[in-house]
């Protein structure tokens, strides 16, 4: 990770305790990707065995929140970080909180692995759309990341205006659903299943933009939580002293 913006401390055991901050979260963000790419897939192909792996995995997202987190007080009582680098705590303590619930997500999408594939009507349309979805929400994910181990805001920019086009997705399953549901009544169960499902991946997306408004605010000291699509503009994002 880059750390352009940051100075160099005198202290080199602070160097390291913030390099390994940094490390950390990108550990566990690789594994809350993988978590996320093996839900898709057990999902969209019926792999209940897959699934059940996301499910009993959970608990590992979980363990590097808490690390992380216990890693970050400890530098924040001992250290008493300003500026840039109390922005960086800042952001990894929020961060690592948005991909644990990425992870729970994740969770919930394998939980349906095998349900949504019992009988009934042929749901082929659905989980065609349903697998780009996820592969938008794959990207927009590892993307966030990417841009938060760069420190790159262009980058987050661009990822935070990718949600936009996983909200249309996501409503245009919906209706393709609906229609499902119309057309006969007895996929109802399954299909309500698999409407929880792809309502986990939107949440991705949205925390995957989460993710990007933290590296806005780490790297700028910008505040762009509540901004709209057209002041999220990186010529209107001047960092901020």
């Amino acid at each position: 990770m880059s750390n352009e913006g940051f100075g160099q401390h005198i202290s080199r055991q602070y160097n390291e305790e913030l390099e390994d901050i940094r490390n950390r979260v990108m550990a566990m963000g690789g594994l809350v990707e993988q978590q996320l790419t093996n839900a898709i897939k057990a999902l969209v192909e019926g792999d209940p065995e897959l699934g059940e792996n996301v499910v009993s995995s959970d608990y590992r997202v979980n363990a590097m929140e808490v690390e992380i987190d216990e890693e970050c007080v400890q530098v924040l009582a001992r250290r008493q970080p300003a500026a840039g680098d109390l922005r960086l705590i800042m952001a990894v303590i929020k961060t690592i909180t948005d991909l644990e619930r990425i992870g729970d997500e994740a969770e919930r999408v394998g939980r349906m692995a095998s349900q949504v594939h019992d009988g009934g009507t042929s749901l082929s349309i659905s989980f065609a759309s349903l697998e780009y979805m996820g592969q938008k929400v794959r990207d927009m994910l590892h993307n966030a990341l990417d841009a938060f181990a760069r420190m790159d805001v262009e980058a987050a920019v661009k990822v935070w205006h990718e949600d936009t086009k996983v909200n249309k997705e996501y409503e245009g399953i919906l209706r393709q659903l609906m229609t499902f549901m119309m057309e006969d009544p007895r996929s109802i169960p399954r299909i309500l299943d698999i409407i929880w499902a792809v309502r986990s991946l939107e949440r991705v997306g949205d925390r995957a933009t989460n993710i990007c408004e933290y590296v806005i605010y780490l790297v700028n000291g910008r505040d762009v939580r509540h901004i709209t699509q057209d002041q999220m503009d990186i010529s209107k994002l001047k960092k901020q002293d």
